[in-house]
């Protein structure tokens, strides 16, 4: 463990007298986990007994138009929300009950790269499989991460399915370092000295057990807590307060603040992205810079799978590759042309490039850092593009399709016996005015390419002091790639998925 640091005091949102003392209560998060759990049970009723309209059903326009619009307003005004209501982690207490063996999860894959993987699947079968267009399918999704979150943490004694395996939890993760809010440690010398570490290790044991926090002159016990059944669990990421610096792999649940026995844990105020522009915020790992790295690149493969020249060019891969005189079915002809275009653009693409980068910037500085130290250092300046870019995909989405939501539950409600509402107007739908959205989209990925710039050179700085506007040279290149294609990309037609319109 790296030494103890004492921050500087900031504003603690838990010392709020209402949502603060909520939401530090033994059963804070169920407040926020039992409504989504209520939304994500009539989803998956609606996706498989429901209109297989997609633009009248809750599982589609909930999952695919609502829930990444919500998600990306609150990852940047309040944090990772989403992740702290997550209903899929609601039985936890009952799946570490059955973890008691203390199994790990295996070493080899204790990093992003499967959460990588699993975000880089879930966009291809999204294109592929049709998943916007499929009430059925997205309910199945939704019961998939169900049932992989119970059994990972039944099996193993940590929480492996939100910090290894699951492809929103990295997406939250990854964008609520942008956030504005993080966990922070009161009084460090307070964490130095105490003993059972509670806000990591929890406060539950099965029998009563008394620990001592301090001695008396008398050699007695001064001052002592309790670990017993009403205990809670510590961070099922196995973050240690006192050494957060960032907000990566934190779920926002607040067991550390329930189970710290000094009421030494606080949600604070910060500034917004600060951890990206200081250089020892995050491990200098491979997994952390491509996660970044590629989920930019995966936001522009993604919009660009719902543009026109997406079938020209799959038109070409396929006739390039031969496909058609393989004897091969469409749907899998299609799915191969997705998996090259998603597998260059999205992985073998930022991957070669920013290798190149690195070595580029090692040459031109003639430096003597490692690729490693510098691909690490720099690849957070690609978290506020990256997040431009997803935020002006999903506000397309959101934009013109967030009215959709009540048609669609009144058909729902009409199904099943509820017609005081009326009739379902399906003229309802959104910001019609794409010049507006346009305006948004434009925004979003201005602001993100201007902070990016900002941390890459603070970030260069740092690491190759004067020869610094060389060193991030061949980075300043890839992220006006991807902000120039992207902007292309969004000045053209997109599918309104989701909407009446499209459907």
């Amino acid at each position: 463990m790296s030494a103890l640091t004492t921050p500087k005091p900031r504003f603690d949102l838990l010392s709020l007298p209402v949502v603060g003392r909520l939401l530090r209560g033994r059963y804070g998060r169920l407040v926020l986990q039992l409504p989504f759990l209520v939304v994500a049970v009539l989803l998956i009723y609606d996706g498989f007994t429901g209109d297989a309209l997609a633009s009248q059903n809750l599982a589609t326009v909930g999952v695919w138009v609502h829930y990444r619009g919500f998600l990306a307003i609150a990852l940047l005004l309040l944090g990772n929300v989403f992740c702290m209501g997550c209903p899929f982690t609601l039985p936890r207490t009952l799946a570490k009950r059955l973890s008691g063996s203390g199994r790990r999860f295996p070493k080899l894959l204790r990093n992003k790269w499967l959460a990588i993987t699993n975000l880089f699947l879930l966009f291809f079968l999204y294109e592929w499989l049709d998943l916007w267009a499929s009430p059925a399918l997205t309910a199945w999704v939704i019961i998939a991460y169900f049932v992989a979150s119970f059994v990972l943490d039944a099996w193993f004694s940590e929480s492996a399915f939100c910090k290894y395996v699951c492809p929103l939890g990295a997406f939250n993760f990854a964008y609520s370092t942008l956030s504005p809010s993080q966990i922070q440690a009161k009084n460090t010398s307070v964490c130095a000295s105490c003993v059972g570490k509670e806000c990591v290790n929890g406060s539950y044991s099965p029998q009563p057990l008394i620990l001592i926090d301090a001695i008396a002159t008398q050699n007695t016990p001064e001052r002592t807590h309790t670990h017993d059944q009403n205990g809670v669990l510590g961070c099922g990421t196995n973050l240690f307060v006192p050494q957060m610096k960032s907000n990566m792999d934190c779920t926002l649940c607040l067991d550390c603040v329930r189970a710290c026995p000094h009421d030494n844990v606080a949600l604070v105020l910060r500034a917004p992205a600060k951890e990206l522009g200081d250089i020892e915020a995050m491990p200098k790992r491979w997994d952390y810079a491509f996660l970044f790295i590629c989920l930019a690149f995966m936001g522009v493969v993604n919009a660009f799978g719902m543009v026109p020249p997406v079938y020209e060019l799959m038109k070409s891969l396929a006739l390039g590759l031969q496909l058609g005189a393989l004897g091969l079915s469409q749907p899998l002809i299609e799915g191969i042309v997705l998996l090259v275009m998603f597998g260059v653009g999205a992985l073998l693409l930022p991957v070669g490039w920013t290798l190149l980068s690195g070595k580029l910037a090692m040459m031109l500085t003639r430096s003597k850092t490692s690729l490693r130290e510098i691909v690490t250092s720099l690849s957070p300046a690609f978290v506020p593009l990256g997040f431009g870019i997803w935020v002006a995909h999903y506000s397309y989405h959101f934009l013109t399709g967030f009215l959709t939501i009540v048609p669609v539950s009144q058909l729902f409600l009409i199904q099943h016996g509820v017609t005081a509402l009326g009739t379902p107007n399906w003229t309802l739908s959104g910001v019609t005015n794409l010049t507006v959205i346009g305006g948004v989209q434009f925004v979003a990925l201005i602001l993100g390419f201007l902070m990016s710039f900002v941390v890459l050179e603070r970030n260069a700085r740092h690491l190759f002091k004067r020869q610094s506007v060389m060193g991030m040279l061949p980075f300043v290149l890839m992220l006006l790639f991807l902000m120039l294609v992207a902007t292309w990309i969004f000045s053209l037609p997109m599918e309104m998925r989701g909407t009446v319109y499209f459907d």
